[in-house]
């Protein structure tokens, strides 16, 4: 590599008790011991440190969102474990908030009732519901939306509903499935910069899957380079490059050159397989 910004690392840190997540030879086979079974991920040993933003990068079907879904709580591994701040993942946790690509907001509900209905279910007094909806919204500027349906919201407006509804619940870890996957570009790229400034704020670990070497480089420390499927950590790149990240800096222009090479095998890898599965 030609930049100082980019290193490489194929280990992950050593697992403490402090870690925002931590993975051990997490592995997962969809429809284990039936015919229909097929190996999703393998072998997955990974560590992100409290405050950390780690892109998830790789081919389609390599198992980036299933991996998200693990450390969720919302699938069980085949195989390994996977720790949360030195406690087992058995479930779902407030501590691990998961945003989809598709906002999955309640058409019949307000904005401040959606943000707020993981509170709602806590059995949260509606009083405070609504004070604890308003400071997020205020987060990702949208207070003005209070009282909105979604319908009323445009495409980025929605997600960041999304947003909010997830630092509603104050967690510590914020795992986003391809969050603006159908945004256009430049309310992707408003969203990204919105992000980075509600990321930097909360102060939790965000963990991103994304298709898009633009977007690993705009947004990480550290960007997760998957395999075809199985899916396993081909490496770790490590991006120091500085913020606010100039997209058009030799940098930025390096990185995206890496990641593409690294990419290039395990996408041709993935369309063949899929060309032998039709």
């Amino acid at each position: 590599m030609d930049s100082d910004h980019l290193s490489v690392t194929d280990r992950p840190a050593v697992s403490g008790q402090n870690d925002a997540v931590s993975c051990r030879g997490v592995s997962k086979v969809w429809a284990a011991g039936t015919a229909r079974a097929h190996e999703a991920l393998r072998d997955i040993d990974l560590d992100v440190q409290p405050g950390e933003f780690v892109v998830f990068l790789g081919p389609s079907g390599c198992g980036k969102s299933t991996l998200l879904y693990l450390i969720a709580g919302l699938e069980a591994a085949t195989g390994g474990r996977i720790q949360s701040f030195g406690e087992p993942v058995a479930g779902p946790s407030p501590e691990r908030s998961l945003i989809f690509q598709e906002t999955s907001l309640f058409p019949w509900l307000s904005v401040w009732q959606n943000v707020s209905f993981g509170l709602s279910l806590k059995g949260v007094p509606e009083s405070e519901r609504r004070s604890i909806a308003r400071a997020a919204l205020q987060r990702v500027g949208l207070v003005e939306a209070f009282d909105k349906r979604p319908d009323e919201l445009s495409g980025g407006m929605r997600q960041r509903v999304a947003v909010a509804r997830a630092l509603a619940m104050r967690p510590k870890v914020l795992l986003m499935d391809e969050p603006f996957a159908a945004l256009d570009v430049q309310t992707r790229q408003k969203m990204q910069d919105f992000l980075l400034d509600v990321w930097r704020d909360s102060g939790a670990s965000v963990l991103f899957v994304t298709h898009h070497i633009d977007e690993a480089v705009a947004l990480a420390d550290r960007v997760v380079v998957f395999t075809a499927r199985p899916g396993r950590i081909k490496t770790i790149v490590v991006n120091t490059l500085p913020r606010p990240r100039n997209p058009f800096s030799p940098g930025a222009e390096a990185m995206r050159r890496h990641l593409t090479e690294l990419l290039r095998d395990e996408v041709d890898r993935a369309f063949a397989e899929q060309e032998a599965l039709a």
